[in-house]
């Protein structure tokens, strides 16, 4: 597809996009399974040789889905930032989506803000550059200058995104099932379950006026850390399908780490990160529920910029003292399993009727590692970021454990599990060292209860 036309919106336009993507893996595939076979080759060969096929159809996958855009590119964008959901050749192309997609021509542009708005481009703006510079998951951004002289971003919304959201999801699904025979995927439930997230997030990001009033409320609330910035909306230049911004002024991750930065540096804004992670979860009670790297700007004088809050999730107050009870829990020596139990069972995770006996000796070895990875970085006073290992893979057998134990799914984990593996692979890319002391977690008894 031309990367001067618009997303095809009809059905058999991305069936076709699809099947050609399917078609692709399939070849990609087969030269794969005639390359020497592994036992011609050293474990260091065959292993090089997996990431490399894992990456190809990554770049395949990758490639579909930018013309696809929409439901299907944001698809992109989670499924890079399940950190054990795909191998990790295959999330890293899959991870260009943040910022790197095809961008839509001017005369669409024009059309979509005469809809919205009523006029059209130099009409509303002192000067609007045609080429967009940057590139939401359901959109394209725009530099513009508003007639006061203020730089603004204007992101405009793709259009027939809504139109698309359920025949997306099953072409995404075609798409994977076949990728499975070259990669480790995981279960298709569990790919489901991902779609499902994938479905909710998109119809709160589809409202740009949701995405304003959210920019507005952490704003307000995050005023105490100075060195945070969020653009401020322009509310006569908004509506459902534009949004008009303060445009700020900085590098993304990737590109920040390529100037080499001080030690000194990747420390300082890890600790804002770090620190905004907590504030939110206990004080606000509400997460930027679509974190990763695409979504942080690092500006000049210390300043970390926050971007995208199209999809945020409140937590209920019972959500944070649980998840506090429970980390607490695991970080005194010995874990206090007892207390573990409880605050799993007050979240609804654990039937009330399960045994102490069936908890410690049959779910909790399933889980421990990884418990024990979540929580590590709190057992030090200063934590190291870069020596922090990646998260540890359930083996089928502990993954078939945990899930027959589950009672039912607490509404806020998937988003609460997701902006924090997003933070530490943030802050283990940075290699930033944090001071992770703080008032809310510690193997300290709980004396302050969590309140609205």
């Amino acid at each position: 597809m031309s990367s001067k036309k618009p997303p095809r919106t009809s059905r058999l336009a991305r069936s076709v996009i699809a099947g050609a993507a399917v078609a692709r893996a399939g070849v990609s595939h087969l030269g794969h399974k005639l390359r020497p076979s592994r036992q011609d080759l050293s474990s260091s060969e065959s292993a090089a040789a997996q990431a490399a096929h894992e990456a190809q159809l990554g770049r395949i996958l990758f490639a579909a889905l930018n013309q696809l855009k929409g439901t299907a590119l944001k698809a992109s964008q989670l499924l890079s930032m399940e950190l054990g959901l795909l191998p990790d050749a295959m999330r890293q192309e899959l991870a260009r989506a943040h910022y790197q997609v095809t961008p839509l021509n001017r005369a669409l542009v024009i059309k979509l803000m005469r809809q919205e708005l009523g006029a059209g481009p130099d009409d509303l703006y002192a000067h609007f550059e045609a080429q967009a510079f940057a590139a939401a998951s359901l959109g394209q951004v725009h530099a513009a200058t508003l007639h006061s002289g203020e730089a603004v971003a204007v992101k405009l919304q793709y259009p027939g995104m809504a139109a698309t959201i359920h025949s997306d999801l099953a072409l995404l699904r075609g798409l994977l099932k076949p990728l499975a025979r070259g990669a480790a995927l995981p279960q298709q439930e569990v790919l489901d379950a991902v779609m499902h997230e994938i479905a909710i997030q998109l119809k709160e990001e589809l409202d740009y006026l949701q995405e304003a009033e959210q920019l507005r409320w952490f704003a307000e609330r995050l005023s105490e850390y100075p060195q945070l910035r969020l653009p401020r909306p322009v509310p006569a230049l908004c509506s459902s399908r534009v949004l008009t911004m303060e445009r700020l002024e900085g590098l993304h991750l990737q590109e920040w780490l390529a100037t080499q930065p001080s030690q000194a540096e990747r420390d300082h804004f890890g600790q804002l990160l770090f620190d905004l992670f907590l504030h939110s979860v206990f004080e606000l009670q509400r997460l930027q529920a679509d974190p990763h790297p695409g979504n942080c700007l690092f500006m000049a004088e210390g300043q970390l910029g926050l971007l995208d809050f199209g999809c945020t999730r409140s937590l209920r107050p019972l959500f944070c003292a649980q998840l506090r009870a429970a980390w607490c829990a695991l970080l005194r020596q010995p874990q206090d399993h007892a207390a573990l139990q409880q605050a799993y069972t007050e979240l609804g995770l654990l039937h009330p009727e399960m045994t102490q006996q069936h908890f410690v000796y049959t779910l909790l070895p399933a889980l421990q590692e990884l418990l024990d990875w979540q929580v590590q970085p709190f057992r030090e006073a200063v934590f190291d970021f870069g020596q922090h290992p990646p998260p540890p893979r359930s083996s089928p057998a502990q993954q078939r454990n945990a899930l027959s134990s589950l009672h039912r799914l607490v509404p806020e984990l998937p988003y609460f599990d997701r902006s924090y593996l997003g933070l530490l692979q943030m802050l283990r890319s940075m290699g930033a060292r944090v001071h992770t002391r703080n008032r809310w977690i510690s193997a300290e008894p709980l004396t302050e209860p969590l309140t609205d």
